[in-house]
């Protein structure tokens, strides 16, 4: 399989002045599995470094973000309905799944107005960030920090000729500081939210 190269992580222009380094992965909204839903997340070294794989139906209650090795990471779970519904992420223990350990929510995301999301962390931090564009079908997105400021962005990937590639496939920019995990999670969960993983 070839492997898929992201660009060099330019400035965004919200944080031209700020020049923070940055990393970027390449993600395509497609699974690596036959006739299965999911995503697949390339590095910065073009090699798969992580995958969702939902062998259900669109949107199912719960997803398993994985290594490239089909560890699981970080669970999803969809919890309530209609403007109810909220989706709660956990990390999964290393050593193999404590239940306790799962059990305890990593962060969790609501639906907002205007068809944003609200992102809250777990373990007192309350509202730390929002998801701009999550009931549009638009690729292009933003997650704002609680003083506006963008701490992430999904765009549709270029090639370095220039060319925009299809809507399932995708660029996340995020500083290299931030916990990538964590807007890598927030990329699946949009994808629940649109029904397309």
């Amino acid at each position: 399989m070839a492997k898929i190269q992201p660009l060099a992580a330019a400035a965004s222009p919200s944080s031209s002045d700020d020049q923070r380094s940055q990393q970027a992965y390449t993600v395509w909204m497609k699974s690596l599995v036959f006739n299965g839903n999911g995503c697949t997340v390339y590095g910065l070294d073009g090699a798969v470094a992580f995958r969702v794989d939902n062998y259900g139906c669109r949107g199912g209650r719960e997803v398993f973000f994985m290594d490239r090795a089909g560890n699981a990471l970080v669970r999803i779970r969809r919890k309530g309905f209609g403007i109810f519904r909220r989706w709660e992420v956990c990390r999964c223990a290393q050593n193999g799944g404590k239940e306790e350990e799962e059990a305890t929510p990593w962060f969790s995301v609501r639906w907002a107005e205007k068809g944003g999301a609200t992102v809250a962390m777990h373990g007192g931090a309350g509202m730390c960030y929002t998801i701009d564009g999550c009931s549009a079908r638009k690729s292009e997105y933003r997650v704002h920090g609680v003083d506006g400021a963008v701490v992430a962005e999904v765009a549709r990937k270029q090639t370095p000729a220039g060319v925009v590639l299809g809507e399932d496939v995708l660029t996340l920019t995020v500083a290299s500081e931030a916990d990538q995990l964590l807007f890598l999670g927030l990329v699946v969960v949009r994808g629940l939210i649109n029904r397309s993983l």
